[in-house]
């Protein structure tokens, strides 16, 4: 099953460039200027990169898991993933860290996969709440382990460079399932693994 909503016809490379000269235009320069010959290249082919995470199905990439772990049934977390992602309202930065975690039910994953999972949702267009809510169900969908838990800290540029201005700011984001949601002892240890941040929204 995709992530995408519905089936996007994109526009072809050199409509994007005409798009960027439109933007430079907008903004009060002149694109045919030395300085600005090469910029809607260069903001085309970051955008490449920027938005990698559409030509990716997160869900692939777990699928591929590991049985021979001698009943190994504790927490499996990987911490501090730190990733770059642009926010779908202004399409300024998001930069931040996420910590993943979940309880195996027979089957591992590779701990790359994991990472990977992270960067193609933050490859994307987004809300923090949505890619967190995302990453942990992609991972109880194809894991089907006894819990997952996913929490994500992360500064929003659109905050901190333009409306309020206000800087120094982290937004914190979880989403537990399985007995990382039921088992209280469990949601604390997995939240004293990743140092227990000072808030979070489920």
């Amino acid at each position: 099953m995709s992530d995408k909503d519905s089936k996007v016809i994109r526009p072809s490379r050199d409509e994007a460039l005409a798009a960027v000269e439109t933007l430079l235009r907008w903004a009060g320069d002149d694109p045919t200027r030395e300085g600005l010959l090469g910029t809607p290249d260069r903001v085309v082919r970051s955008y490449e990169e920027f938005f990698a995470g559409y030509n990716v199905e997160p869900r692939e990439l777990l699928e591929r898991t590991f049985e021979e772990v001698e009943g190994y049934d504790e927490i499996v977390l990987l911490r501090d993933i730190r990733f770059e992602s642009h926010c779908e309202h202004h399409m300024a930065p998001i930069i931040g860290k996420a910590h993943v975690a979940y309880l195996p039910n027979n089957r591992v994953v590779g701990i790359s996969k994991l990472a990977r999972v992270i960067e193609a949702y933050a490859k994307r267009l987004q809300i923090q709440e949505k890619m967190t809510a995302q990453v942990a169900n992609a991972i109880n969908e194809v894991l089907q382990p006894k819990g997952v838990a996913v929490v994500i800290e992360a500064a929003h540029q659109c905050m901190t460079t333009r409306g309020v201005h206000k800087s120094g700011v982290t937004m914190v984001t979880s989403r537990m399932l399985g007995l990382f949601r039921t088992n209280p002892s469990t949601r604390r240890e997995f939240l004293s693994l990743i140092g227990n941040p000072s808030s979070s929204a489920s």
